[in-house]
């Protein structure tokens, strides 16, 4: 992978961090996934009909193991939807693509920094890290057009929105970035340990994952003061919010930690087959978007209810209110 990084030493996190996601790991994977689906099958069979009633309505009651995929940029990494449609942030190529969420169609291919990474949907526009250029570039969600790029910290990784601000993760130099979304003015630059790379946000507090310590900070909204730090597992990475619980997948953990939004008490620990990088929740499940798998969990408690095997590696992972959309090598799939 030919990435022109400026600060490759300092930004030894987000390199380690790309280059776990696409190991040959799949034949050892694959035995126990094997072993995952003659324990759980008949379990999922039954349980699917009980997950997201949008599936029953699109007669989708049944888990067919079926992808449709559409090509966009090199190595897409991030996913969003921004309420009819899908971004990808495709990393070798430093573009975005825009496509209709409903049947797939490219509306747009946009040229942002070097190393896009991550996206944010503020409820108007796009937001973009910029991994190798330390930036952030704000685009105007209906037509792509480039509304800004600001500075933040080294590495910025996965973005957060707030209702207000965006909340950027900057791995290499081991900070969180608050902007205000209006303008992109800096608010503040809080200092974290480990690594930060993606954040989430739940009520009024902001959730980073700190991929090298193995642990999740949460960050109160209004002045970025840490509120706790928890363990989970393993070089965790993405992370999403049910409602209550904050999910985290643990890279090379294998598995997904469940916390508790409002204290950071861990609910579980759920091994996972394979290697998890993005989550994401349906509004009835987790689905995490790994290496060689893409697996979906019971919220309740944790309970494998559906395991897939897309065309490649898995990166992120985003919900449109229907279906799945996950990042792999070169293209987007939606389930």
């Amino acid at each position: 992978m030919k990435v022109r990084l400026a600060f490759a030493v300092a930004l030894i996190v987000v390199v380690a961090a790309m280059a776990n996601l696409f190991p040959g790991r799949a034949q050892e994977a694959r035995a126990s996934a094997e072993e995952a689906k003659s324990n759980n099958g008949q379990a999922a069979t039954k349980n699917w009909a009980a997950g997201n009633p949008l599936k029953i309505a699109l007669l989708k009651w049944y888990q067919a193991n079926r992808h449709t995929t559409f090509k966009v940029g090199s190595q897409p990494y991030g996913v969003c939807f921004d309420g009819a449609n899908i971004w990808t942030a495709n990393y070798a190529a430093a573009t975005v693509t825009k496509l209709r969420a409903n049947d797939g169609e490219v509306l747009g291919t946009f040229n942002v920094g070097q190393g896009p990474i991550g996206l944010a949907f503020d409820g108007a526009n796009i937001w973009v890290t910029n991994s190798a250029d330390n930036t952030i570039t704000k685009l105007q969600a209906s037509d792509g057009k480039t509304l800004g790029t600001f500075s933040v910290g080294k590495g910025p990784f996965w973005p957060a929105f707030d209702g207000e601000n965006i909340w950027v993760p900057n791995a290499a130099d081991v900070t969180v970035t608050k902007l205000r979304a209006s303008d992109g003015k800096t608010l503040g630059t809080f200092t974290l340990g480990g690594g930060p790379i993606a954040a989430a946000v739940e009520g009024t507090d902001v959730w980073v994952t700190n991929y090298n310590n193995g642990t999740v900070s949460k960050l109160r909204e209004s002045d970025g003061a840490i509120l706790g730090t928890f363990t989970v597992g393993f070089r965790p990475l993405g992370i999403a919010f049910d409602g209550a619980n904050m999910w985290v997948a643990n890279r090379d953990g294998g598995t997904v930690s469940k916390l508790r939004a409002s204290d950071g008490t861990v609910l579980g620990t759920f091994a996972i087959p394979g290697s998890p990088y993005g989550i994401a929740f349906d509004g009835t499940n987790i689905w995490a978007a790994g290496d060689p798998y893409v697996v979906e969990l019971r919220a309740s408690d944790g309970a494998v209810t559906g395991q897939f095997n897309p065309p490649g590696p898995a990166a992120g992972i985003a919900f449109d209110g229907a279906n799945m959309w996950v990042a792999y090598t070169d293209t987007v799939g939606k389930m």
